[in-house]
């Protein structure tokens, strides 16, 4: 495929290949853009921006709801593009694309109850005989950096409220999985979007990304993908709008009084979904003594019945890591873990890209299987005395994104809301669930600011202050 630099496809010379996680085949190329090609799309973009504020509120609406029903007359042509760049498995896949249709959907109404409020000057002593009222404009330019994981959705989630909210879009997708992204240009353009105002451009984040979020033209970014990437953007951005989507190792939480086979039906399905190549899935399982066995026996034949494979086939249900690299360093974080004292309980082997669900039992605090974050197909089990305990163990790591508690308890659960330190607390699930519409992101190194298309679009907006001096 080629690029998209304002509005016009660009190709290029030198190549990127995308291969195809399971296989390794070569799936497409794209171009393998520079600074120059990011110099270009800026001047386009300031122009794009322009354009775009000058669109009511209807038309940009209009524009999201069209970009929509687009994508969701092409969903088995895009599910099979994420399926082939990324190797997540092709039933997931749909479902990233339902979701993206949803995300439009829902950015499409914000776009209309855009609006700011009156401010009550006169409450204030020298108030009198003033009138106040804010105004919610654009910020301009706004850079989308996406992480391969979820190439469309995530994309999605950052361009459509931007667009909701008027701002001219700079897509810079992942080097593995771009092409999601550039037909999500495509629909864009499509559905009536202003040329100038998208673009999607492809090469090394050290190349094309550095250059977009240093450059001063940009006045908003927006970046899901690891914390040191993140910090890396948040030093290079300067005085800029940003939102950072970044890493977890997020716990569930086993209280003695939990349905257990609610707590392994959820730890099956929260740990392992897409190679467990989510921000918040499951990492860590944090249960109580007492029932600390049967956690691992309750849970044990759901992960051995997780089949792995092709994941174009309707039958698996754990496919290819996004890399043979990644799935090598997962299969040497679990065996320095065993050497240390844990136990693989089901798992544990690696053929090319595909590394087995695997459980890991025993696992201490200090593992880094159970501190840093895995990203992969394996979950640590660990066994805690009591709640201030549990809370101690949960709350140890840097990362706050996502946790789930289990207990029949309100009192309980009430505690845990209100004292882990995760921006996501689920009662009675894993931390691997995600409505659209929900504000979503996370607490100290998982970032800041919230995606959801609500929140998200105060995110891509100025407050101006407005006030009439009237006569006294």
């Amino acid at each position: 495929m080629k690029m998209c630099i304002g509005g016009n496809w660009v190709d290029k010379p030198a190549k990127i290949e995308v291969r195809h996680p399971f296989d390794n085949h070569v799936v497409d190329t794209v171009p393998h853009g520079d600074a120059g090609d990011v110099d270009k799309a800026l001047a386009a973009a300031v122009r794009g921006a322009k354009a775009m504020a000058k669109l009511t509120a209807h038309d940009r609406s209009r524009i999201l709801v069209k970009s929509a029903q687009k994508i969701e007359a092409r969903t088995e042509e895009l599910a099979r593009t994420i399926t082939l760049e990324s190797g997540k498995v092709i039933t997931e896949a749909r479902g990233e694309v339902g979701r993206a249709v949803q995300t439009l959907q829902l950015s499409a109404e914000e776009a209309r109850r855009l609006h700011g409020e009156t401010v009550p000057l006169d409450a204030s002593p020298g108030g009198a005989g003033k009138f106040g009222f804010t105004l919610r404009v654009p910020c301009g330019v706004v850079v989308a950096i996406s992480p391969f994981n979820f190439p469309l959705n995530l994309m999605v989630h950052k361009v459509a409220p931007a667009i909701a909210a008027g701002n001219a879009v700079m897509m810079k997708p992942p080097t593995a999985t771009p092409l999601s992204s550039l037909k999500l240009a495509e629909v864009l353009l499509e559905a009536g979007m202003p040329a100038d105002a998208v673009s999607c451009l492809t090469g090394p984040g050290g190349e094309v990304g550095d250059s977009l979020v240093s450059d001063r033209r940009v006045r908003k970014i927006t970046f899901t993908g690891s914390p040191s990437v993140g910090e890396h953007i948040c030093r290079l951005a300067g005085i800029k709008r940003v939102t950072m989507e970044l890493g977890s190792n997020s716990p569930i939480i086993v209280m003695p009084d939990a349905d257990l086979e609610k707590v392994a039906t959820a730890i099956a399905m929260t740990g392992y979904a897409n190679a467990g190549q989510v921000c918040i899935s499951t990492q860590r399982v944090i249960a109580n003594r007492k029932v600390y066995t049967d956690v691992l026996a309750a849970t044990k034949p759901k992960v051995d019945a997780l089949a792995t494979g092709n994941p174009l086939d309707e039958k698996t249900k754990v496919g290819p890591m996004i890399t043979e690299k990644e799935a090598v360093r997962v299969e040497e974080w679990v065996r320095e873990a065993t050497a240390t004292g844990a136990n693989v309980v089901t798992g544990g082997t690696r053929r090319g890209a595909l590394y087995a669900p695997t459980m890991v039992a025993d696992v201490k605090p200090a593992m880094k299987i159970s501190c840093d974050e895995l990203f992969g197909p394996a979950v640590a089990f660990t066994p805690f005395d009591s709640v201030d305990e549990a809370l101690a163990l949960a709350n140890d790591s840097r990362y706050g994104l996502a946790a789930g508690v289990f207990t029949e308890s309100v009192d309980t659960a009430m505690r845990f809301a209100h004292e882990l330190e995760s921006g996501n607390i689920h009662i009675n699930w894993g931390p691997q669930w995600r409505q659209d519409l929900m504000p979503y992101g996370g607490l100290k190194e998982s970032g800041f600011g919230k995606e959801g298309p609500r929140y998200a679009v105060e995110e891509m907006t100025e407050l101006k202050m407005v006030v009439f001096h009237l006569r006294n």
